[in-house]
């Protein structure tokens, strides 16, 4: 067990339940499919890590890093996609909605597939540069001297999945307590708009790091 898994614990639990874009994308996809879709996304965000992690262990994620050109073409990619996103939620909450959606007796359609919804959560990750700066500059702070580099930087990163795992499990079965007021249209509409506002910010926010 590393030495310092205590601490890593800390920090990695309060880096999982920031806000940031994956939350938005996840609130975002729950609030148009329900629980289901919520999970798929975030299942969608860890295997994004997951990719980051096995990169960053290879020794690819410095390639990327000292690579200005590589690390622009990732970010400018990535900016892309959040905004993307976010203007498609924007547009989709001030769709009219049909007949059939405002008729209590019709069950609401999920307006975003499994598999789009674990392909967001996946791709907003895997187009995130600043995920590869984590896994390069936080996890080896955690590694104690005379510990094995290698093995210890591998556990670290299965409790930081982990985690992310199982906060994305609770967050999920959370939409699920409020199904019924997300499942309001004026509630519906408010949450898309909120999220893909923020979406929109965040990706001009990763746009402009250096």
């Amino acid at each position: 067990m590393p030495d310092r898994l205590v601490p890593f614990l800390l920090v990695v639990a309060v880096l999982t339940v920031t806000p940031g874009p994956d939350m938005a994308l996840v609130l975002r996809n729950g609030v148009r499919g329900g629980p289901a879709t919520a999970w798929r996304t975030g299942i969608g965000c860890c295997v994004g890590i997951a990719a980051h992690a096995a990169l960053a262990l290879a020794g690819l994620s410095a390639i990327l890093v000292a690579s200005a050109t590589a690390f622009t073409i990732v970010k400018v990619a990535g900016a892309a996609y959040l905004v993307y996103l976010g203007a498609r939620a924007l547009l989709h909450s001030f769709r009219s909605p049909t007949e059939a959606e405002t008729d209590p007796a019709t069950p609401p359609a999920a307006p975003v597939s499994d598999g789009q919804a674990f392909r967001q959560g996946l791709m907003s990750n895997l187009l995130n540069p600043k995920i590869a700066l984590l896994f390069l500059t936080l996890i080896p702070q955690f590694v104690a001297p005379g510990e094995p580099k290698v093995t210890t930087t591998a556990a670290l990163t299965g409790v930081f999945l982990a985690t992310a795992v199982v906060w994305w499990r609770v967050f999920s079965l959370g939409i699920a307590l409020f199904g019924r007021l997300l499942a309001r249209e004026s509630v519906r509409r408010a949450l898309e708009r909120f999220t893909g506002t923020v979406l929109i910010g965040l990706g001009l926010r990763v746009a402009l790091l250096d």
